[in-house]
């Protein structure tokens, strides 16, 4: 069976391109450097609610929160009753926020504590070590490394 030209020069045209941007891949997998980030005292912190929170009770929060020494960046989910704030632990731990918090309004909330599993995991925990992505970036690196 003959194959046309043109079908060959199109099937070589993907063979290539893929190949090329296969190699930049490796190439940037083994010169990616660990990003050194210098805000290592920004600590993220959860607050559950145990019910929905309306407009009005959020923004009275917010304004707890923000009035707390050392809390940045406060992101409220009012639908699920959950609280994420940003703040510097040299100042203060998350411990220290929830109590300022709690003494500031008649709040039923709990703080989020991650579990210890979860803490000493060495990688991002929304990434799957045994995921073929993981495997296939860390084989890289081991190999330019």
């Amino acid at each position: 069976m003959k194959i046309n030209r043109k079908v060959k020069l199109f099937l070589g045209s993907i063979a290539g391109i893929v190949f090329l941007l296969f190699v930049t891949l490796v190439v940037h997998i083994a010169t990616a450097k660990p990003v050194e980030v210098d805000n290592a005292t920004i600590q993220i912190s959860r607050i559950d609610f145990n019910e929905p929170l309306d407009s009005l009770k959020s923004k009275e929060i917010h304004r707890n929160l923000k009035s707390i020494d050392g809390v940045k960046n406060i992101k409220i989910v009012p639908e699920k009753g959950v609280v994420v704030y940003f703040h510097d632990n040299r100042i203060a731990n998350s411990e220290q926020v929830f109590a300022q918090l709690s003494a500031k309004g008649d709040y039923q909330a709990e703080r989020f504590v991650i579990s210890d599993e979860l803490a000493s995991k060495k990688v991002c925990p929304a990434m799957s070590t045994d995921s073929f992505s993981y495997k296939f970036s860390r084989g890289i690196q081991r190999i330019f490394n």
